[in-house]
């Protein structure tokens, strides 16, 4: 469902305001999401432990009458496999779950473990959006949408 131009108002003006409180934060959230950054890192180091494998089989079978070569390729298509493996590991490991704010990010106070007291520029962003979250939860209650 579309938003209507006050909702879409709204919305531009709190990009706005968080743009001039956190320019940081604010082009930090511009930018690619941890969550689809960490799933490109793990796919591809899955497409790098496949080319490990063909490694692996193409030096058993090409190089048959070079026993040396053929070790020594192998090895090579191991070591392939074992570094793709291990990011593809870390990548899912480090992955965040849907939803979950990723490590190093500071909730707003209130929400999380870390909510508390901050300067008055986060008071003033807390404020800003504790008021925006109540509007929007009495616009959904008045059956305004």
């Amino acid at each position: 469902m579309p938003l209507s131009d006050h909702e879409q108002r709204l919305l531009e003006q709190m990009e706005r305001a968080l743009a001039a409180d956190d320019p940081k934060l604010a082009s930090a959230l511009r930018g690619v999401d941890l969550r689809t950054r960490q799933r490109r890192r793990a796919l591809i180091a899955a497409v790098v432990f496949v080319l490990g494998v063909a490694l692996l089989f193409t030096s058993v079978i090409v190089f048959t009458n070079n026993v040396g070569l053929q070790i020594g390729v192998s090895v090579v298509g191991f070591l392939v496999m074992l570094v793709s493996a291990y990011y593809v590991a870390t990548s899912l490991r480090q992955m965040p779950a849907a939803g979950e704010m990723p490590k190093g990010v500071i909730p707003i106070k209130g929400r999380g473990r870390r909510g508390g007291g901050g300067s008055a520029r986060q008071k003033r962003h807390g404020n800003f959006m504790s008021r925006m979250e109540e509007r929007w939860r009495r616009r959904r209650e008045s059956g305004g949408l």
